[in-house]
């Protein structure tokens, strides 16, 4: 299959928000930032905003994630609105049939469901969460298709007498999400869009999109592959300020990797001094695929990412300790794709 490559201005752009909690901040304070940064891409004509399902971390506020696609969906008034992604192994699949049922009748045409199978969290915390289900993230494949029939009866294997209302009858989005090639594949065969996590597995980024798009059926949602990468985009002024505020994403990973739980810490000005070469080795095989730097650095470096992956859209996250600082690097990015 040949795959199109389409140019910066004709892909959307769109928004993961992990609505951040930094040090000095409370969740109360990320969400109060959430909408601000929603409205404000929302004017930058940004296509979705999504927010992740994260828990048991205290940089990450977005673990109530159905919750908070309503407050945003009710704060914004056109930008497509979802979960990047709700981890459907933590839930009851008839749960979340319902809660998306709910935002769909509530903001009709602007819900998205993003669905990942890992569980977010560490493995206590999803021993927590699951409870009785000692689910590990294989039987995902089954709580799709549960998941799918109870928005289309006519995918169920069985009939049911069991309803989701509000949610049977809706037209909602599915998306699969991946780091890795099993829902590439699933996406693929099923003939769902796929949205991938470059900013954190970048390595795995091509593998993927080759299954996604070799495996690719045409299905009444898709008549051919849409891919959606997910991107770490820092963009200032100058590089230098870029690279600086770039150093609370570098702190971020280097705390989960030293397992050390902290808030989203301020920039630093040598990262020499708090990580070891084998972390530093360690986070650019994770953050490799991050775009840093000002304007026309970031242009050059998205312009080349486009090209390689020949992507059908991108979804920027920007973990940026200063809101002001984080608001300007989403409207520098819109600026070039609007060749500004």
């Amino acid at each position: 299959m040949s795959i199109e490559h389409k140019q910066m201005h004709e892909i959307p752009f769109s928004v993961l928000d992990l609505a951040p909690i930094v040090e000095g901040g409370t969740p109360a304070d990320a969400f109060k930032n959430m909408i601000e940064l929603a409205q404000h891409t929302e004017e930058l004509d940004y296509n979705r905003y999504w927010m992740a399902e994260h828990h048991n971390m205290p940089f990450i506020a977005s673990s109530a994630t159905s919750v908070l696609i309503g407050h945003v969906a009710e704060n914004t008034s056109r930008i497509r609105v979802g979960s990047g992604g709700i981890m459907l192994p933590n839930h009851a699949p008839l749960v979340i049939a319902e809660q998306f049922g709910t935002l769909e009748s509530l903001y009709p045409g602007r819900i998205d469901l993003g669905l990942g199978r890992a569980p977010g969290t560490d493995q206590m915390t999803a021993q927590a969460l699951r409870r009785g289900r000692r689910s590990d993230g294989q039987d995902f494949p089954q709580l799709l298709q549960e998941l799918r029939a109870y928005f289309d009866p006519s995918l169920a294997t069985s009939p049911t007498p069991i309803r989701a209302v509000p949610g049977q009858g809706l037209d909602i989005p599915i998306w699969l999400l991946g780091s890795s090639g099993f829902s590439a594949q699933l996406s693929g065969q099923l003939g769902l869009p796929f949205s991938f996590a470059s900013h954190f597995s970048p390595n795995n980024t091509m593998a993927a999109l080759d299954l996604y798009r070799r495996h690719f059926q045409p299905s009444e949602t898709l008549e051919k592959p849409h891919a959606m990468l997910g991107l770490n985009v820092i963009a200032a002024e100058t590089d230098e300020e870029a690279e600086y505020l770039a150093t609370s994403l570098y702190q971020q990973f280097l705390n989960l990797i030293r397992n050390d739980e902290a808030p989203l810490q301020p920039p630093v000005e040598n990262m020499d001094e708090l990580w070891s070469p084998h972390e530093h080795a360690a986070l650019q095989q994770q953050l490799g695929a991050s775009i840093i730097g000002s304007k026309e650095t970031v242009k050059q470096k998205l312009e080349s990412f486009i090209e390689e992956t020949k992507a059908d859209e991108i979804m920027v996250t920007s973990q940026i300790y200063d809101h002001q600082k984080r608001l300007r690097s989403f409207e520098i990015v819109a600026e070039i794709v609007n060749g500004k």
